[in-house]
């Protein structure tokens, strides 16, 4: 009778550690095992923690190459290279962690599967399994999206992941081989597999912090909306696919959207009491402990003096916000016009700092007079007369001129060829690191009130109704994707829904749906992905620190999405540990597209 033990023979053998989390029943065997419901539950809280172990790395893969953010400074940390896009496969060790927890949940969840009898098993049983394989599916599918190119773009001959389910039959072999990397399409196939049998498996109504049948279609929906290709040649087969899935979750009646307040506190609320959460990961006080922390908000902000503080919501981002809201004094915190604009919390100066300023946006030019990057300036207000304003810079008067709620001038930067006329706004003093205003972003962090604690959420109801927005489109369905959308918009802006004559054409349509998936999902490790998967180009000239090839700040980056920097590298020391059984054959390593040296202009979304 075999022991349960060969479960870490096969994570050790796959991976480069092996510190499964069920070691007090390495002694059950198979049969014990598959009639004990505890010691199953054990077996898969392993799977949830390594879940967990990865979850951070696994948001910076997906948001830090996004256009949501910007960073102040260089670091030396491997989570620079998603920000700049220097891929370098020798500091890769969070590529590592990631690829080591995902395949420790694929090794464990695979032996379960071995182990339990389905036709024998109690509902209770069944729905244990079913966890098993929707860890395993979204494990394959998180890691494809990190590692693979976008589904459109020749699926049948790009690499996905090596597909290795469960412990070889002859583990001790010699001559033991593991495959290389299958293709995208052979594993969204494995990850759709496990997925629905997931779904079929699934008969309890478990809290948000556990996976559900509702957790498995939700996922189904975002992997097909990922298949149905670009709008400007889908997947109608795919497209319907994730609007059936959207509308499982939906008509399940479980979850519900919240009310626009309720939203605005959405980073505060536990996820086993948030009726909007589908599935999210489940930390602890001891998860958000120490000074910093490692924890996704950390470096979005200093919460109850805790946290690095030093990535900040774009310009970009607060463009997407001023339009939406449609009201430009309004843009972010607790009076935000955009309810996704309370998540964004700026560091306003104190003391003598505290002044009134223009605050722009302008181009910074080199010595030879050549477009070089951007950066804020805020220029002390001086008040000519009431309601009419000018700043001075080196002896140099600039009027105001009023433009709705904002203001323009006549600029000319240092070392410019010309004079620009530049829209700010006029605002109180932030404080600055390294010169870029202090936008911190909340959504990561205090939950329960304790300043770097943050469930991740791996779906949640609102994607379903921009899943259903977007496929609907993709079929020149406006109408009701006009209805899908609005749900989302109308929760987030009184008053500003989107029109018919908004999204009447595929192309108007794209530009609206990917606007809202930007906001409602920033800092949920969407956006670099979103932008990638529909053939769109990842365009993040705005103020920020991204390296270029040698070292220097060069912030005028896009990122066409079949470039080879679209993806990420492997590690180096993942693929060392498999090359003792196989080759695992590594992502391009090349050098970025030329700069855009085009003057800024801010972002109007559509």
């Amino acid at each position: 009778m075999k022991q349960l033990s060969y479960i870490i023979i096969t994570a050790c053998l796959l991976l480069t550690s092996c510190d499964l989390e069920r070691m007090p029943y390495s002694g059950y065997t198979d049969e014990q095992i598959a009639q004990d419901p505890a010691a199953l539950d054990l077996m898969l809280q392993g799977c949830y923690g390594q879940l967990k172990s990865m979850i951070d790395n696994n948001h910076r893969f997906g948001e830090y190459p996004g256009d949501n953010l910007l960073k102040d400074k260089s670091s030396t940390d491997a989570f620079m290279q998603y920000i700049d896009y220097l891929h370098n496969p020798n500091n890769a060790g969070r590529a590592n962690t990631v690829w080591n927890a995902s395949y420790k949940i694929i090794a464990q969840t695979s032996e379960l599967m071995k182990i339990v009898d389905e036709s024998t098993a109690t509902a209770e049983v069944k729905h244990q399994l079913g966890e098993a394989y929707y860890l395993r599916g979204l494990s394959y599918f998180f890691l494809c999206r990190i590692f693979g190119r976008p589904y459109y773009q020749s699926p049948e001959t790009n690499l996905g992941l090596p597909i290795v389910n469960g412990k070889p039959e002859d583990v001790l072999a010699d001559n033991l081989t593991l495959p290389d990397r299958a293709t995208v399409k052979q594993t969204y196939a494995q990850a759709i597999a496990d997925l629905r049998k997931a779904e079929s498996l699934m008969t309890i109504n478990k809290s948000s912090i556990f996976v559900t049948k509702q957790a498995a279609q939700a996922m189904l929906s975002r992997v097909y909306l990922y298949m149905s290709g670009t709008y400007e040649n889908p997947n109608i087969t795919y497209a319907d696919s994730a609007i059936h899935y959207a509308n499982q979750v939906i008509g399940s009646n479980r979850y519900e959207m919240l009310s626009r307040a309720n939203f605005m506190n959405y980073n505060t609320t536990i996820p086993e009491n948030n009726r909007e959460t589908i599935f999210a990961v489940k930390r602890t006080d001891a998860d958000a402990s120490g000074e910093y922390g490692s924890n996704i908000g950390s470096l979005y902000c200093k919460a109850g003096g805790k946290g690095w503080g030093e990535i900040y919501a774009s310009a970009k981002y607060m463009d997407r916000l001023r339009k939406t809201g449609g009201d430009e004094t309004r843009v972010f915190g607790t009076t935000a016009a955009d309810a996704r604009g309370s998540f964004i919390r700026p560091v306003y100066s104190t003391g003598a700092a505290a002044i009134d300023v223009f605050r722009v946006i302008v181009d910074v030019y080199n010595t030879d007079g050549v477009l070089a990057n951007f950066t804020y300036m805020q220029f002390p207000i001086d008040t000519v007369a009431p309601g009419v304003y000018s700043v001075s810079e080196s002896g140099t008067n600039y009027p105001l001129t009023k433009v709705g709620d904002r203001y323009t001038f006549n600029y000319r930067p240092a070392n410019a060829p010309a004079a620009v006329t530049y829209v700010g706004d006029i605002d109180k003093h932030i404080g600055l690191s390294s010169g870029f205003p202090m936008f911190y972003i909340w959504k990561c962090s205090m939950e329960g009130n304790f300043a770097q604690l943050h469930p991740p959420i791996i779906s949640r109801l609102a994607e379903m109704y921009l899943n259903l927005a977007e496929a609907y489109a993709k079929k020149d369905d406006y109408a009701n994707a006009l209805i899908n959308i609005n749900v989302v918009r109308d929760r987030a802006v009184v008053g500003n829904p989107v029109l018919s004559t908004d999204m009447d054409t595929r192309a108007k349509a794209a530009n609206v749906i990917d606007n809202e998936r930007a906001l409602e999902l920033a800092f949920e490790a969407h956006r670099g992905y979103d932008v990638y998967r529909i053939g769109r180009a990842m365009e993040r000239r705005y103020p920020g620190f991204m390296r270029d090839q040698g070292g220097s700040n060069n912030n005028l980056k896009n990122i066409p999405a079949d470039h080879s920097a679209a993806i990420q590298v492997l590690s180096t020391t993942s693929i060392n540990a498999y090359s003792v059984y196989g080759t695992l054959t590594q992502n391009p390593v090349t050098t970025l597209p030329a700069a855009d040296y085009t003057p800024y202009t801010e972002f109007i979304p559509y």
